[in-house]
C-alpha cells in the first residue's frame, strides 16, 4: 500500500528555531486551555488505540494526514477548525472540494515534524499508523510533548472484526471530539441508506469468490480478514478467499491464489501502477492460467482510499456490487 514516509529535511538552525517555537507556542496554547473552563458538552474522553485522551474543548487547529481522515472531517463539516492536511491517494471527493482547497496542504506525502509544527496545530488525525511513524519523529508521544493531541483510525488497531459498527464508531469518535456528535448522526444515515439499497439489491444473490490483487510480483499482497476491505467484500455479494488471512493485508503466493479458483479479481487501483498493467500481469502469470477470474477475464476495480475505514466505504460497497452483480442493478 502507498505509505511511503519521505523526510523533508531542513537547515540544522531553521529546524531548531522551528522545533523551539513551535513547541513553545503549542505547549503554551496547551496551558491557557487546561486552565480555562471546560467548553460545554466537554471534557470529553476519548480512548483510541491505547492512548487516552481528555478534550476540553473542541481542537481548533487540526491537521489531518491521509486521505480518509481527511474526508472524515471535511464530512463532518470540520473545515474551519482545520489549519492544515496531507497525503492523498486520489482525488479529493468532489462533494468536499471547495471545503478541501481552502485548507492548507502541508505536504504531497507526510510532512516532517518540523513541517507539522510550522502549522502550530492542536490535534493531529492520522488515517494508517505509518502516520505516527516513531522513526520519523512523528509518534503520538512526541506530539504530545509539543501540545499536539492525536487520533488514530481505528482500523489500524481493531478490537474485534471491523465491521460497518467499526466505521460508525470511527466517525462518532472524531464528531464527539470536535463536539459535533449530531453531525455524525447526519452523515452515517446517509451512509447507511446506501448501504441498505445495495442490501436490498442483492437479496439472495449467490457470492462471487473473490480474490483482492493490491500488488505484488513475486507473491500477491492480498486483503485479509481483518479489515474493512473484508467486510466491504460481504456487502457487496462476495466471499473473500483470504479471509482466514488474520490482519488487514499479507502476502499469499500465486499457487495459492490459485488452488482457491477465485472467479474475479478486486484490484485496487492507486500508485504508479496502472490497473490495465496489473491486468496484464495477472493474465500473463503461469501459475494462474487454470483460475476461472483469469481465464473468463473477470476484473473488478476498486481504488485504495475506498478501501480504507472512511466515509467513502458504503460507496466503494454499492461500486463492487455493481461489478459483481451487474444484472442486479439494471
Amino acid at each position: 500500500m502507498m505509505r511511503k514516509r519521505p523526510i523533508f529535511l531542513l537547515p540544522a538552525v531553521a529546524a531548531a528555531a522551528l522545533l523551539l517555537s513551535g513547541c513553545g507556542g503549542t505547549a503554551a496554547r496547551d496551558d491557557a486551555a487546561r486552565a480555562e473552563p471546560a467548553a460545554e458538552g466537554f471534557p470529553v474522553t476519548v480512548s483510541n488505540c491505547g492512548v487516552k485522551t481528555t478534550y476540553q474543548r473542541p481542537p481548533q487547529r487540526a491537521v489531518s494526514l491521509n486521505q480518509h481522515a481527511t474526508e472524515v472531517m471535511l464530512a463532518l463539516g470540520l473545515q474551519k477548525s482545520m489549519v492544515g492536511t496531507a497525503y492523498l491517494d486520489d482525488k479529493i471527493l468532489p462533494r468536499y472540494q471547495g471545503a478541501y482547497d481552502g485548507i492548507k496542504v502541508l505536504a504531497k506525502e507526510y510532512p516532517s515534524f518540523e513541517t507539522l509544527l510550522t502549522a502550530e496545530p492542536d490535534f493531529a488525525y492520522g488515517g494508517f499508523a505509518s502516520t505516527f511513524d516513531e522513526k520519523e519523529g512523528r509518534s503520538r508521544e512526541a506530539l504530545s510533548k509539543a501540545g499536539i493531541n492525536s487520533y488514530l483510525n481505528i482500523e489500524e488497531c481493531p478490537r474485534g472484526p471491523v465491521t460497518m459498527a467499526t466505521m460508525d464508531q470511527e466517525i462518532r469518535n472524531v464528531a464527539r471530539i470536535f463536539g459535533v456528535p449530531e453531525r455524525a448522526d447526519q452523515e452515517l444515515k446517509k451512509l447507511h441508506g446506501t448501504l441498505d439499497e445495495v442490501e436490498g439489491k442483492l437479496a439472495g444473490v449467490t457470492p462471487a469468490k473473490i480474490f483482492v490483487y493490491d500488488s505484488g510480483d513475486k507473491t500477491a499482497f492480498t486483503a485479509g480478514g481483518a479489515g474493512v476491505g473484508n467486510e466491504m467484500i460481504k456487502q457487496a455479494g462476495g466471499v473473500n478467499l483470504f479471509a482466514d488471512l488474520d490482519k488487514s493485508f499479507g502476502d499469499v503466493s500465486f499457487e495459492q491464489v490459485a488452488e482457491r479458483m477465485p472467479e474475479v479479481v478486486v484490484i485496487y487501483d492507486y500508485g504508479n501502477q496502472p490497473v490495465e498493467d496489473k491486468k496484464k500481469f495477472l493474465l500473463a502469470n503461469p501459475a494462474l492460467k487454470d483460475v476461472p477470474a483469469i481465464k473468463n477475464k473477470r476484473f473488478a476495480v476498486l481504488p485504495l482510499s475506498s478501501t480504507v475505514l472512511g466515509v467513502r466505504v458504503p460507496s466503494g460497497v454499492e461500486s463492487l456490487a455493481r461489478q459483481l452483480h451487474p444484472e442486479r442493478f439494471k
